[in-house]
């Protein structure tokens, strides 16, 4: 459905090493537990540094890294489809679900979980012609449903796709939706056990009967719809015997796709036979006049646009660039007439809103609608005749409302601080629908009237959490440079902050992701059992807009780990938890920043979770599409950035002899965007390098991938199994701080 951010930060979300784990922000729901509470003890056992890791064969393998020689010896799990590869990842689950095993309470956390899940659930719905569309997930399907039903109808609409019954196991996942403007069709698109290549399908919304039109290997695309046919964006198929979840992703191309047609007619719209890297999505404007090409080159943090008038018969073929670098972001946000609505970085760090002519397309010709602020414009939406603004004030959520020509109208009242999402709609739309959530405040959907700027709910969850039983506070904490950094801290009303709270550390800082209030239902389980919830707003990140962000990137990317460094210790110093009670925590990118806080400071915490994380700085770049990550981090091939990278890179920093903190890296046999050979090797050469009594367990997932459309039934699983290896490993017993 249509995205209350411009198409390139939503599209584009792809090519970070990920976002924040989906699952911490998904809508659900806790009710309180009523068994007794068990007498076990939750001390971890003492024969547990004696664990039998399985054997990993050593290989002398070196690379030469500008006069430096760097060993390789697990180079070989770099091949996921090896028999070698596979016997180690089976023996590896082996050993950790056989120590998960031993937990005397991790069938009753599952349980639990399975009933805090067990909720209604809603997406932000959306308006096309007479109907709106929603998603929906009952409680425990694997997977959410799409559903219709006319405007203005109550109760539940019909069910219109299934993404349940795509495939046996749930993993299949309905991964976006693409309405054409005259409301005939939709373009879905599909991904598989967590893979981020995409099938494009497509459904008659009249006969809502699927149609033969089925596109393959399609990543990192949006779908731009021109009457009877659209833009997308995809790769060559892979070569014969080239494995299609590790090799190198190049020479992205846009082309155009008419209904009834096959794949192979297809018309290559746009592609650079000179760029290898980079990406190429395509956009178009509502009215149909405009397709926009998004064009970053693999290097620099930036893209260009490439515009064409379609409807300018003497453009044919041609294209207007805007942008005179790959140094600013500029996205689309819409257009009036024959003038662009941008919205874009460029001389503005925190974001602004400009106007452009293409046949003016010099910046010097840009005329601002929405000039930058104090506060990070985080997205914008041209709709109704208006222009909603969603802000960042803190990491909380600021709605605001201008017409098109820029004149602020009034604010969106919202329920709390939190974070509001959604607003998407046509021109002609009178009423949008939005999210709103925060650490307590489960994930409600409100109806917007755009005429009297009044909002109602549409859907809110029936859950028994009692927001008032917790409370959520902000708190800025020095950096070791001195730099001020917020922080989000949530508990119980009441806590003693006597330095005995467990309590959970997540944070991610990079690639211009903004962490900022959300509902988990795993969280809650922590929460309800006395935790402590910690989500720091590093360097790296885009609260604060570009400042903010390049401050945590290479060379700077140190910082990061500091902000993180410095959160722990806050904690510690405040009472909140100390450090046998401390479990750090993040995914992709944040796993990079757990894997190097461990390293760097190995005492910091009892427990880590390094999920799905970039581990091989030195070889990223070499897989997938990691090669995007560039600009975030620097790459080997370069001498000065090969050395920042050696000094901070998890697998090259762990030292043998050293007391690690209880550790469980996660990971997914089909991640395909940060692939499971960065967990592999740092598992090896972790349980090798560990000279301390804690456990060093990788935990991997099968026919799952990042993170993404990963069904409820795993998450259930993964989410009992941290909480589990948590608790055991700070020798708490979960069920004894219940009421």
């Amino acid at each position: 459905m249509k995205a209350s951010r411009p198409i390139l930060s939503a599209t584009l979300a792809v090519l970070a090493a990920c976002g924040p784990a989906k699952q911490l922000n998904q809508p659900t729901a806790t009710a309180p537990l009523t068994e007794k509470p068990v007498t076990e003890n939750a001390a971890p056992a003492k024969a547990v540094a004696k664990l039998d890791y399985p054997k990993a064969r050593k290989v002398d393998h070196k690379d030469d890294y500008h006069g430096t020689s760097v060993a390789d010896p697990y180079r070989w799990l770099e091949d996921p489809d090896s028999p070698e590869t596979k016997e180690w990842v089976t023996a590896q689950n082996k050993v950790t679900f056989g120590y998960l095993g031993q937990v005397p309470y991790r069938d009753r956390i599952r349980e639990r979980l399975t009933q805090m899940w067990n909720y209604e659930r809603y997406g932000v719905p959306q308006e096309e012609g007479d109907y709106l569309y929603y998603q929906k997930n009952d409680g425990l399907q694997n997977q959410a449903v799409l559903y219709v039903q006319r405007k203005g109808q109550t109760g539940e609409g019909e069910v219109l796709l299934d993404p349940n019954k795509f495939s046996a196991d749930g993993t299949t996942a309905l991964s976006g939706t693409y309405f054409s403007n005259d409301h005939r069709y939709m373009a879905y698109t599909t991904s598989g056990g967590g893979s981020d290549w995409q099938t494009i399908h497509v459904l008659d919304l009249k006969t809502r009967q699927p149609l033969k039109d089925e596109l393959n290997w399609v990543k990192v695309s949006g779908v731009a719809w021109v009457k009877d046919g659209f833009y997308y964006s995809g790769y060559d198929a892979p070569k014969a015997g080239e494995n299609k979840l590790a090799g190198k992703n190049e020479y992205h191309k846009v082309y155009f796709h008419r209904i009834g047609t096959p794949q192979s007619t297809d018309k290559l719209v746009y592609e650079n036979k000179q760029m290898p890297l980079g990406f190429r999505i395509a956009s178009v404007t509502e009215d149909e006049r405009f397709l926009v090409v998004y064009l970053t080159d693999g290097k620099s943090d930036g893209n260009k646009l490439a515009v064409r008038d379609l409807t300018d018969a003497k453009q044919a073929g041609k294209w207007v660039v805007l942008g005179s670098d790959y140094e600013s972001d500029i996205s689309l946000a819409g257009n009036m007439g024959g003038k662009l609505l941008l919205y874009t970085n460029q001389k503005a760090p925190r974001y602004r809103v400009v106007s452009v002519d293409p046949k003016q397309p010099q910046e010097a010709s840009w005329k601002n609608v929405l000039p930058e602020t104090e506060n990070k414009l985080e997205g914008l939406d041209q709709v109704g005749g208006k222009l909603v603004a969603t802000y960042l004030k803190d990491a909380s959520s600021l709605i605001k409302v201008y017409d098109e020509q820029g004149k602020f109208l009034h604010d969106v009242e919202l329920p709390a601080l939190g974070t509001a999402s959604g607003f998407g709609g046509r021109k002609e739309s009178k009423t949008v629908y939005y999210a709103f959530t925060s650490f307590t405040y489960p994930t409600t959907i409100y109806k917007y009237d755009l005429a009297t700027n009044q909002s109602t709910v549409f859907r809110a969850p029936k859950v028994d959490v009692n927001p008032a039983d917790y409370v959520t506070t902000q708190v800025f904490y020095q950096s070791k440079d001195g730099t001020k950094v917020p922080m989000f801290i949530t508990h119980r009303k009441g806590v003693k902050l006597n330095g005995q709270n467990p309590t959970y550390l997540y944070a991610y800082g990079g690639f211009n992701v903004s962490l900022t209030p959300g509902f988990s239902v795993a969280r809650m389980l922590w929460l309800e059992n006395g935790g402590i919830l910690a989500i720091p707003n590093l360097r790296g990140g885009g609260e604060y807009g570009e400042a903010w962000h390049k401050a945590g990137m290479t060379p700077n990317k140190q910082n990061v780990f500091d902000d993180f460094i410095a959160a722990a210790e806050y904690l510690k110093v405040q009472g909140y938890t100390s450090a046998e009670k401390l479990a750090i925590a993040g995914g992709s990118n944040g796993g990079l920043l757990v894997g190097a806080t461990m390293t760097q400071k190995p005492d910091l915490c009892r427990v880590a979770f390094p999920a799905v994380g970039v581990m091989d700085m030195l070889r990223y770049q070499k897989f997938t599409i990691g090669w995007n990550w560039a600009p975030e981090y620097g790459t080997a091939d370069n001498y000065q950035q090969f050395q920042n990278l050696y000094k901070f890179s998890p697998l090259h920093n762990l030292k043998p002899g050293t007391s690690y903190p209880a550790t469980m890296i996660t990971t997914a046999d089909h991640d395909d965007r940060v692939v499971p050979a960065h967990s592999f090797k740092f598992a090896a050469t972790l349980q090798e390098a560990n000279n301390g009594p804690w456990p060093q367990l990788i935990r991997i997932d099968v026919n799952a991938g990042h993170g993404a459309g990963k069904s409820t039934k795993l998450q259930i699983d993964e989410w009992a199994d941290v909480w589990s290896f948590a608790y055991y490993n700070m020798g708490l017993n979960p069920y004894q701080n219940l009421k």
